[in-house]
């Protein structure tokens, strides 16, 4: 007697395995490992870790919108003054009309620039403390005390 079981239909239900018969693929990482970040996202990461580090020295950042965008814009508006020689890696919007002021960071410059995670952060923090400075009216090393050691 021949007890052989028949072959599943291919139906809607999940699959069990892949087509080699390895079991299903999934995610690499947990969404809560820094594997599974985007570089935007570590990116940003850098940019509040070190809004952070100022702002305990600086408590009127809390008023300042801090963003990432991923290049400066070529719209010629007044103020962006740069050329293909000198692409910016950050610029300030000044308060007007109700919003708050605004401190941006670019970062496919800022990462160009840079090769690994350490040297990325200290260009961020550099970058984000000039932009400060500059909307305060202060000079770099006001801001943070520990600029330009690097």
């Amino acid at each position: 007697m021949d007890n052989r079981v028949p072959p599943r239909a291919a139906g809607p239900g999940p699959r069990r395995r892949d087509r080699h018969g390895r079991g299903m693929r999934g995610p690499i990482a947990p969404p809560q490992v820094p594997l599974a970040a985007s570089r935007a996202e570590v990116f940003a990461d850098l940019v509040q870790d070190s809004v952070e580090r100022l702002e305990r020295r600086w408590p009127q950042l809390a008023e300042i919108d801090f963003m990432v965008l991923e290049v400066p814009r070529l719209d010629g508006r007044p103020g962006d003054n740069w050329s293909d020689e000198a692409v910016p890696l950050g610029g300030i919007i000044p308060a007007r009309d109700g919003r708050r002021a605004r401190v941006v960071v670019y970062r496919r410059p800022v990462e160009i620039r840079t090769k690994g995670r350490d040297e990325r952060a200290a260009l961020v923090h550099e970058v984000v403390v000039e932009q400060v400075a500059e909307l305060l009216g202060l000079t770099p090393e006001t801001v943070d005390p520990r600029y330009g050691e690097d």
